[in-house]
């Protein structure tokens, strides 16, 4: 108990330490940085702005009442925690939900682990901390992997490094950013899971991919079942002349077909292949809009 009172005492006077004009810290080389950055400090609910990078998108209200009553009944346990801006002022950089539920608590404020950074080392910390630890779906997941891709020049292998994930893995939820926007917006109202969404990333036709993402809502399709409605469509549409390309796939020696695969899960794309007689051939690699050339560029150059 003596412990506890010792560190809250502490918080509070480092409190008085940043409203100190004379004691302004802003960056780790400034008088006193290091009494600040880092440690558990009690700051202003209304010195904080919301994060711009946070990647949820959404907050359930009654969840948020019920911490907002946990935190009125215990306080908040978890500190949040957020960067310097100016004097007196500061921006989430994870806790967005202790935040909202202790301003609906009536708190005025907030233990806080402070940080001082730029926005980009602030985007890197507000995604790479939100994709480990909140619940988000699977959409917001993809997207804060797309945006560390394309806004701190990251490619798989070293987002893979970052976040603790395979690289395969992360491959799979960017795939679920090509799905028809309806069919993400149903994957992040719960309608389908992220099982539905990468079975409907095999049908390429835009139309009968929405067609079967009303079969899966109407008939309560599993998973499973979902999959095999696919395959069942895709062997449909090789039977036909227009895909000639993909039936010859099936004839393709082992080793090739293994690695066509491979370089489908790669790629994020379904990768066809021609081979000739003399076991030459080419790969075709296909792109639906700039954006996605771009991804797959940066995906070949990372190999460099």
């Amino acid at each position: 108990m003596a412990k506890a009172t010792k560190k809250q005492a502490l918080g509070r006077g480092l409190s008085a330490l940043l409203k100190d004009p004379e004691n302004d810290i802003k960056s780790v080389e400034d008088k006193n940085a290091d009494k600040v950055v880092g440690n558990i400090i009690e700051l202003d609910l209304d010195s904080i702005d919301v994060n711009p990078f946070q990647p949820r998108t959404s907050f359930n209200d009654e969840t948020l009442r019920e911490l907002a009553t946990s935190i009125k009944e215990v306080g908040v346990i978890q500190p949040i925690t957020v960067r310097k801006l100016d004097f007196d002022n500061y921006q989430l950089v994870s806790g967005e939900r202790r935040f909202r539920a202790s301003k609906l608590a009536g708190l005025k404020k907030i233990p806080a682990y402070i940080r001082i950074a730029n926005d980009q080392e602030s985007l890197t910390m507000a995604l790479v901390e939100n994709i480990q630890r909140q619940d988000l779906d699977p959409i917001e997941i993809a997207l804060s992997y797309q945006r560390l891709i394309d806004e701190i020049s990251l490619t798989q292998e070293q987002l893979s490094d970052r976040v603790g994930k395979k690289r395969s893995t992360i491959a799979n939820y960017l795939r679920l950013l090509k799905l028809d926007p309806i069919v993400q917006t149903g994957m992040r109202d719960g309608f389908i899971s992220m099982g539905h969404g990468r079975a409907l990333i095999n049908i390429e036709d835009q139309q009968q991919q929405l067609d079967v993402y009303e079969t899966i809502i109407g008939k309560s399709l599993s998973v499973r079942d979902t999959e095999k409605l696919v395959r069942s469509l895709n062997d449909k549409a090789e039977d036909t002349p227009n895909t000639k390309a993909s039936s010859t796939n099936n004839q393709l020696p082992k080793h090739i077909a293994k690695g066509v695969k491979e370089f489908s899960d790669y790629f994020g794309a379904k990768i066809d292949i021609k081979v000739s007689g003399k076991g030459s051939g080419k790969l075709i690699i296909p792109f639906s809009s700039e954006e996605d050339f771009k991804r797959l560029k940066k995906l070949i150059n990372s190999e460099d």
